[in-house]
């Protein structure tokens, strides 16, 4: 049998949930140790939960949503792996994205990664993935392109690895991929989120997880991760496991059950039952036992959420394919021997969920009877006592992520896809299967079968309800009939009941006792007992009866019952009873059993007519005294066509008619031989012409009829070649629908990548334009005018601030730079700058001045990509004038430092002074000649060392200075602060700014004595 996961190269990866869980050592219903169950906390894993994502079209929004609502800092205690369908050929930025959103670290996923709490993972392109012993696993994609579900593999694989601790998340996207990892993961007892319809882009995943009934949560990814923290802490919080010891709690949640669903799960494994209470605890964020229980009195519908957890089956097509491999070597084939082709094989299967098991085993079935060109009657009995679960199998309706589990040989063959990409098993397999409500506790079970498949349903239940079950299902078997049970499962003390035939596969044959004889202290649910007691073998007259019937009727057909057949509608003849050679013969031509064809002279028009009659009016036609031609002669004979109306065959087959051929009795052959009788004025010779005209006529009619009926035939014949041509078409156009159906398939795929793709690729553009917004409001913002040419200096793009020193407009972009007139003054060779650095690769400064006088600092800088490549030149202006002028201002201050220490060490008194004579500058030589300090002279005015005689020639100086005119140094005197005269030669000089007088400066110089006698002898 094709399996999955032969294409991976790796250990398959759907093996049993329950296989991993024990050792490989056999495990009896009767051993000490009770048999471990699915939920069983027994195998190894790591001790923090594990948040599995899966995500397709759309899904980069929700990521956004989902990771932006986690807290900042946040010690979540649990990892989250992330899988969307992504372009195969395309490099993903999910990583990079996902980062913006979260502090925790990001990772794309490497082969072979240990997984880590409070971390990220997604996976790469053109991979699928799946968790084991705590690492992440790359593998190739075994399906091509179109046809990958890595969510559903990866989820499985989650649900294998952390069991309960398995967490899945569906968000927006197309398709059904995650459908079945959600039933994994809900088997193994692990929670489920999905994303509401109307928050997603596109709603098609989400859907399909909710129609399964098992989505724990359905919440806007907003809503998600507080939702998360919280059902986390409650379920996994260290706290002790108190169920179990709640006796009292436990047994009032039993009869809620009871009560509600009429279902007794007493007798079921009490630590599957606490864990998946426990669950629901969780979920609906309750402490105590005490209060779920009266939440459960409060709320119903918990009740029947209860319910439902306690139902969720493993379950899928061809599950365990090593054990369906020996079933159909093993089993199948001995099925169909000794069988003649009436024959009917039953088959049933307890447990069924959803219906795969049962449609798997008459896919085998069908596969046989194909094999060994027979058909059989095939009853395959599948029940369960979960209704919406029955209502699915019935539907026979299956998501895309089946294809999984079925090789595509025989999802070609058994099955039809939609149009809305579900699978639908063939009707010729859905007509094998009845599907029905029963509790295998307490409702009678099937009788007389050849296969009874219960896998995996015994390890939820304790030892007690095992050891009546087995014993029953060796009572509903034929003698060397077949059970076929679970990987965990064995007929414990009753290997006397059973032969193994395959101890791995669990593989079982009825030994050969009576059918129907039950062991000494079976257990007989009730309802069973009235029909057991029928079927228990013994010489009873309700059992001898019968068979002298049969004897006695068999008899009597023989010898009294006319000549018979049975025909359907059309006239084909379908048994014979009796000879019915002086009526039917074989009609020339093309062979063929149309009791229409075969009927002799004599017969075939009465019998055509007796038919249609009988097919419209449902109700008996008859014709006696038939003359019918044979061996050249006649035969009397009565025609009776008369409806099955009564009886199984007519339940079964409601078109059926019975003709007889009776021989008439004595007294109606003396009726038919007579004379007609005639009236007296006719003559012996006119009654013999009269009725050679009357025999002429039916002999025209006849002939008239024959080629209608032959016209009509070749009609028939021509319709049905117009019919075969149609139907060629037909599947002609069946099979281009079911290429064009597997075409939309991988466009549908296709267009799923493609949107994560675009949706990465807007999100980079809205990054771009951004950083295009900032940085044009970054050189907007600073005022440095720019412009890029190309390497043929052609304007590429410019600031608006490079307008006010070159003439550029909008529409100048791609001119050359060389035509554009600038408002530069002696500076005319920017080109050949521009090619100089372009050829030399050296940048080049440049200060150059406008012509309203504005300095710029011209830069020619080589345009390098990210690759480091020369696609041109930048050129910008940095206004500098500013620059130039505390430039000039620097120099002036430095000379005028250097001259402030000229005046501080010179040994003339300098003095500065206002136009209104206040003292602005004072130096070290003034305060030795007049005695007042510095501080002292700056709040004085001149006026105060001016004596009284002096005062009026000063102020005529000070007019003269006023006007700008130059003074010679004049001699005159000053008044000290001790009151002494003293003689002084002055030099006064006017300070002019902007055409304006604004200070005098004076350099004034002690007479000595000396010097005052020598001038008044001169």
């Amino acid at each position: 049998m094709a399996k999955k996961e032969e294409a991976t190269g790796k250990e398959e990866i759907q093996i049993s949930e329950e296989e991993k869980l024990y050792s490989a050592d056999e495990t009896s219903v009767d051993d000490e140790q009770p048999v471990p169950d699915a939920d069983s906390n027994e195998s190894p894993k790591e001790s923090f939960p594990v948040v599995g994502i899966g995500a397709s079209a759309g899904g980069l929004a929700a990521f956004e949503a989902f990771f932006s609502a986690i807290p900042d800092n946040a010690s979540l205690g649990m990892a989250f792996i992330l899988v969307q369908h992504l372009d195969p050929n395309h490099k993903s930025i999910l990583t990079d994205l996902i980062g913006r959103y979260t502090q925790m670290p990001v990772y794309e996923v490497k082969d072979g990664m240990v997984v880590q709490p409070d971390c990220i993972y997604v996976i790469p392109p053109n991979h699928d993935m799946v968790l084991e012993y705590g690492t992440l696993q790359l593998l190739k994609p075994a399906e091509p392109r179109g046809h990958r579900l890595p969510i559903d593999l990866f989820f499985r694989s989650l649900a294998q690895n952390k069991q309960e601790m398995a967490i899945g998340i569906v968000l927006s996207g197309t398709g059904s991929d995650g459908t079945l990892g959600v039933q994994a993961i809900k088997t193994e007892g692990g929670m489920v989120m999905a994303q509401t319809l109307e928050s997603s882009e596109y709603d098609g995943m989400p859907q399909s997880a909710i129609a399964t009934g098992l989505v724990d949560y359905i919440l806007a990814p907003a809503e998600m991760p507080a939702q998360l923290i919280a059902y986390v802490n409650q379920a996994f919080g260290k706290r002790p496991h108190v169920v179990v010891q709640a006796e009292d709690a436990m047994k009032k949640i039993f009869n809620l059950l009871r009560t509600r669903t009429g279902h007794d799960f007493s007798l079921y494994k009490q630590s599957t039952i606490s864990r998946r209470i426990e669950r629901r605890m969780a979920i609906q964020n309750i402490k105590s036992v005490d209060e779920y229980v009266h939440h459960l009195e409060q709320k119903p519908v918990e009740v029947e959420a209860l319910f439902q957890d306690f139902l969720i089956g493993v379950t899928s097509f061809f599950r365990n394919p090593t054990a369906f491999d020996a079933l159909q070597e093993k089993i199948i084939p001995n099925l169909f021997s000794g069988k003649h082709s009436d024959s009917t094989i039953r088959v049933w299967v307890p447990g069924c969920s959803t219906g795969e098991e049962a449609y798997s085993i008459g896919i085998l079935l069908q596969e046989q009877m194909e094999m060994l060109k027979q058909i059989f009657k095939i009853q395959i009995f599948a029940t369960d006592i979960d209704r919406r679960a029955i209502e699915k199998a019935r539907s026979g309706v299956y998501p895309a992520t089946i294809s999984i589990d079925i090789s595509p040989e025989r999802l070609g063959r058994f099955f039809i896809r939609d149009s809305g990409g579900n699978y639908r098993i063939q009707k010729n397999i859905r007509d094998m299967i009845v599907f029905s409500e029963q509790d295998i506790i307490k409702d009678p079970p099937f009788s007389k079968l050849d296969l009874l498949s219960c896998r995996n349903l015994l390890i939820y239940m304790d030892r007690d309800l095992q050891k009546k079950l087995v014993p029953l299902f060796n009572y509903a078997l034929n003698p060397r009939g077949f059970l076929f049970l679970g990987p965990s499962e064995t007929v414990g003390e009753f290997e006397g009941l059973f032969d193994t035939l395959d101890r791995k596969s669990k593989l079982y044959r009825k030994k050969g006792v009576s059918g129907g004889h039950l062991p000494i202290g079976t257990f007989i649910p009730p309802g069973l007992g009235s029909r057991a007691t029928k079927r228990l073998p013994g010489k009873t007259p309700v059992e001898s009866k019968p068979q002298l019937r049969e004897l006695t009727e068999q008899a009597m057909l023989q010898y009294y019952a006319p000549v018979s057949v049975l025909i359907n509608r059309r006239g084909d003849i379908l048994y014979l009873h009796g000879r019915t050679g002086m009526y039917l013969e074989p009609a020339p031509g093309e062979a063929g059993l149309s009791i229409l064809k075969m009927a002799r002279e004599g017969l075939r028009q009465e019998l055509s007519t007796a038919l249609h009659k009988a097919v419209t009016r449902k109700e008996p036609v008859f014709h006696s005294g038939l003359r019918v031609k044979t061996n050249g002669d006649f035969t009397t004979v009565n025609l009776a066509v008369r409806p099955m109306t009564a009886g199984s065959v007519a339940a079964t087959e409601p078109n059926l008619f019975l003709i007889t051929f009776e021989e008439p009795t004595e007294w109606e052959k003396g009726g038919i031989g007579k004379t007609p009788s005639v009236d007296a004025g006719d003559s012996p010779t006119e009654v013999d012409v009269r009725i050679l005209e009357l025999t002429r006529e039916l002999q025209i009619k006849e002939e008239h009829l024959k080629a209608s009926n032959e016209e009509l035939e070749t009609s028939n014949e021509e319709l049905k070649s117009s019919n075969e041509e149609m139907q060629s078409i037909n599947e002609e156009l069946q099979s281009t629908n079911e290429e064009l159906e597997t075409s939309k398939e991988e466009l549908q795929s296709v267009n799923e990548e493609l949107a994560t793709v675009n949706t990465e690729l807007e999100k980079k553009v809205a990054d771009l334009s951004q950083a295009v917004g900032d940085m044009n409001n970054l050189m907007a913002g600073t005022g440095i005018g720019t412009i890029f040419v190309n390497h043929q200096l052609r304007i590429l793009r410019f600031t608006p601030t490079v307008t006010q020193i070159i003439n550029l407009i909008p529409t100048d972009v791609g001119r050359p730079v060389e035509h554009i007139v600038s408002n530069l003054s002696g500076y005319d060779h920017l080109v050949e700058d521009i090619k100089e650095v372009l050829d030399s690769l050296i940048p080049k400064d440049i200060e150059v001045q406008t012509k309203k006088g504005i300095w710029y600092l011209l830069r020619i800088r080589p345009y390098r990509t990210l690759e480091n490549v020369i696609k041109g030149a930048v050129i910008t202006f940095t206004d500098i004038t500013e620059m130039k002028q505390a430039r000039e201002i620097l120099k002036e201050s430095e000379a005028m430092r250097r001259l402030a220490v000229v005046i501080r060490d010179a040994n003339d008194a300098i003095t500065l002074q206002d136009m209104e004579g206040n003292i602005l500058a004072w130096n070290s030589m003034a305060e030795r000649m007049y005695g007042w300090s510095k501080a002292e002279a700056l709040t004085m005015n001149i006026s105060r060392l001016v004596p009284e005689s002096r005062k009026e020639n000063e102020l005529d100086m000070l007019k003269k200075l006023s006007q700008a005119e130059v003074l010679e140094p004049y001699r005159t005197r000053r008044l000290t602060k001790d009151g002494r005269i003293l003689g002084v030669w002055l030099t006064a000089t006017a300070l002019v700014k902007a055409g304006e007088v604004y200070a005098i400066s004076t350099i004034e110089r002690e007479i000595k004595p000396e010097s005052r006698g020598k001038e008044i002898h001169e």
